[in-house]
């Protein structure tokens, strides 16, 4: 978890509720120049659109856009293709990139309070298109890395090395690092998961003519799903975070961002949610790491019978009491259901509609992952 001093109010708001900044001397010196800040993130088009490639994303641009931050989505088609998205389509993957998935994604920004308007949306194709920039800046990237350290950086894929990958695969992470110097990306956003490849960019940036950028890395909500081992101790987390995190592969470890409120009931009230265990415990991490830096404030039923507001200012009090077994389970959950019911009520009501599903499920995606 991030730890930051107060340095300025731009800074508070670049790197609220993160789980990593790379690095914060950099930012520092960033903002004391008066640089033009210019962020991005790089989406695969695989599916439906979940809480978090849709609301933790958009949680950062919000934030970003009120430190008067230029923020970017890359749709990365080319990515998809390569990575064996929606069956290896390339045309399904197009179309699905330029309707559902930017509408999906335009919708969830302004679900957490940001502004879709002020996003641009860069669709990697285009980008890539006659751009001999671009394909120049890839080769530059390739000849200052090796190819030990493109093997190590495919977990950005969900992907290891075991699996026999193709040669395509190796290029992916060398692709996302062009992507960010060719966008003129000084702050590059993304799960912790996309952590390998911004370290990349980081080292080989001098070496090609730019500035090292800053790395900024939201939080990997947690899956809905029991470990395969259980209890997990803290220090294991982090290393077992890419493969516990919310999967839409796995349409029961998550919650969709139009799933119907019925849905979300059910999928969150038979959890897996130990009692008093703050390491692993799905409801409690979304609730801190997304609930309550989206309303700001919750209020949860304590097992004495009465009721207790938590703020995002003081949010470890929410954990504190679950360790200690103030909050039953149930309760918890009850409180992240109606949270989540409230927040994605107008993502719903849009999807929803006759001519919406109609055209999702012309795509093979089906609003509610049960259908």
């Amino acid at each position: 978890m991030l730890e930051s001093k107060r340095k300025s109010n731009k800074f508070d708001l670049i790197t609220k509720n993160l789980e990593e900044v790379l690095t914060e001397d950099n930012l520092i010196n960033l903002l004391k120049r008066n640089k033009k800040l210019v962020h991005y993130i790089g989406l695969e088009i695989s599916g439906m659109v979940h809480l978090g490639n849709g609301l933790m994303s958009g949680l950062k641009i919000r934030d970003l856009q009120k430190a008067n931050v230029k923020t970017q989505i890359l749709l990365a088609d080319w990515h998809s293709w390569i990575n064996d998205k929606l069956g290896g389509d390339w045309k399904k993957i197009r179309e699905v990139a330029n309707g559902y998935f930017r509408k999906a994604l335009q919708m969830s920004i302004e679900a957490v309070g940001g502004n879709s308007d002020k996003v641009e949306f860069i669709l990697g194709s285009e980008l890539y298109h006659h751009n001999d920039k671009y394909w120049e800046l890839f080769i530059k990237i390739a000849r200052n890395t090796t190819l030990a350290r493109t093997q190590r950086s495919i977990d950005i894929m969900g992907r290891k090395m075991s699996e026999g990958i193709d040669f395509a695969k190796l290029c992916y992470p060398i692709m996302q690092v062009a992507d960010l110097f060719i966008l003129g990306v000084n702050l590059a956003h993304g799960g912790l998961d996309q952590r390998k490849a911004h370290v990349i960019a980081i080292d080989v940036a001098k070496n090609i003519g730019f500035q090292p950028p800053v790395a900024l890395h939201h939080h990997l909500l947690l899956g809905l799903q029991k470990p395969p081992k259980y209890p997990i101790a803290k220090e294991e987390l982090k290393d077992l975070a890419i493969d516990l995190k919310m999967s839409k592969s796995k349409p029961e470890t998550c919650v969709f961002i139009h799933d119907s409120p019925s849905e979300i009931e059910r999928k969150i009230m038979k959890v897996f949610c130990p009692p008093g265990d703050i390491v692993y415990n799905p409801p409690l991490d979304w609730l801190y790491w997304l609930i309550l830096p989206i309303k700001n404030e919750i209020k949860i039923k304590l097992a004495n019978g009465s009721f207790k507001i938590y703020s995002y200012e003081k949010r470890n009090e929410l954990l504190s009491d679950y360790q200690k077994e103030q909050i039953h389970p149930l309760d918890l959950k009850e409180s992240l259901v109606q949270s989540l019911i409230d927040i994605l009520k107008p993502i719903y009501s849009f999807f929803s509609s006759k001519r919406v599903i109609k055209y999702l499920n012309s795509f093979a995606l089906p609003v509610d992952a049960k259908k």
